[in-house]
């Protein structure tokens, strides 16, 4: 195992913030360039990692492994790879793996595949095909490129240490990648496939992650006589309804407390009040309407609810499909994003003795800035 691998982690990153280097802000709860090191840590393929940066002070904090050496990066890209690679020659490595701290979500299965066509060849880069249509500018003229044709470079790029050490050392010029060495020398590279999740984070907007919360809602409402019984926004045949200052609809009354704990809101009553003759028979779906405005405006959308019905009867099973097309409709939301289940309380309390029904919700929703 004499492979080496480097992170590239001298840049300021400007572009992204010009008071903080990117590598050092937080991306799915640890720094970016933290999911670099523990990668290539946790693979085992690498006898050891070495870090360029001029913010040694900050990464010394982040980092706890005999295996990890810190070194001092250059003003440019290739001076640092330069550096790494001079670093480098006191280990004699087989194989050096060169990769930008910028791009955190490369995956093992990229690692290995890149190791395993090292083996017969002296360069190996990822690569992905362009999804945008692609111009090239010269002097005052724009030209078409073949999207087809065009090749997009990932790291990690894998080398044969002494070939990639030769020709670095020549070098003198500024290069983006290190395959642009053995181009720029008309020297062979194994293209392989590259992973479209391993895009490098170049702006603040790459790495805004949607939000998601949870709430929970609840309800329950004693059933009467001479009342009609809504569920779900539907009625259903049943001898009895809900009591309630509105339809008594549990279910929507439920996912409402949900939607409004998601949002960390107050409950039902503080925007529907019992003692408000305004609301007086109002139907549940009318009370919803609102609500969902409110998640609308906030730019939030709606994953999934997961619905406990509990009740002696009606039984859930025979209405469960309306219900569950009903709340489809008035939620704007995919009937399989939607579940449904009964539940009984074995005859116990007024649940048990058919004289109440009551609706407990889950709900998740996101937040996309």
């Amino acid at each position: 195992m004499n492979n080496y691998f480097v992170i590239l982690a001298a840049g300021k990153g400007k572009r992204f913030n010009k008071d903080k280097p990117k590598q050092f802000f937080t991306y799915k709860n640890m720094s970016i360039i933290e999911h670099s090191i523990q990668k290539s840590l946790e693979s085992g393929f690498f006898k050891k990692i070495i870090v360029v940066t001029n913010n040694s002070n900050i990464l010394r904090k982040l980092i706890n492994s005999k295996l990890i050496t810190i070194i001092k990066g250059g003003k440019e890209r290739s001076d640092s790879s330069l550096i790494a690679l001079k670093y480098l020659k006191k280990f004699n490595p087989k194989n050096v793996f060169i990769h930008d701290a910028a791009r955190p979500n490369f995956s093992f299965k990229l690692l290995k595949n890149l190791l395993r066509n090292l083996k017969k060849n002296k360069a190996v880069v990822p690569i992905v095909e362009s999804k945008d249509s692609i111009k090239y500018k010269i002097s005052n003229k724009i030209y078409n490129l073949k999207k087809k044709n065009a090749l997009l470079t990932q790291t990690p790029q894998a080398f044969r240490y002494k070939n990639l050490y030769s020709i670095a050392t020549k070098n003198k010029d500024k290069i983006s990648d290190e395959a642009t060495l053995f181009i720029n020398n008309d020297l062979k590279i194994k293209f392989i496939k590259g992973e479209n999740q391993n895009k490098k984070i170049t702006f603040k907007d790459d790495i805004i992650s949607p939000k998601t919360y949870f709430g929970i809602g609840f309800d329950i409402h004693r059933l009467i006589k001479n009342k009609k019984l809504y569920l779900g926004g539907i009625k259903i045949p049943f001898h009895s309804g809900l009591k309630g200052h509105s339809d008594g609809d549990v279910i929507l009354h439920s996912i409402i407390d949900a939607l409004l704990g998601a949002l960390n809101k107050k409950d039902i009553g503080t925007y529907f009040p019992s003692n408000t003759k305004k609301f007086k028979n109002i139907r549940s779906p009318n009370m919803l309407r609102p609500i969902l405005e409110m998640i609308k405006k906030q730019n939030y959308l709606i994953n999934n609810l997961d619905i406990n019905l509990i009740c002696e009867r009606p039984k859930v099973t025979m209405y469960r499909d309306r219900i569950i097309k009903s709340l489809s409709n008035l939620l704007f939301l995919d009937k399989n994003q939607i579940n449904l289940k009964g539940k009984t309380v074995e005859k116990l309390g007024l649940i048990g003795k058919e004289k109440a029904i009551a609706c407990e919700v889950i709900i998740s929703i996101t937040r996309y800035d």
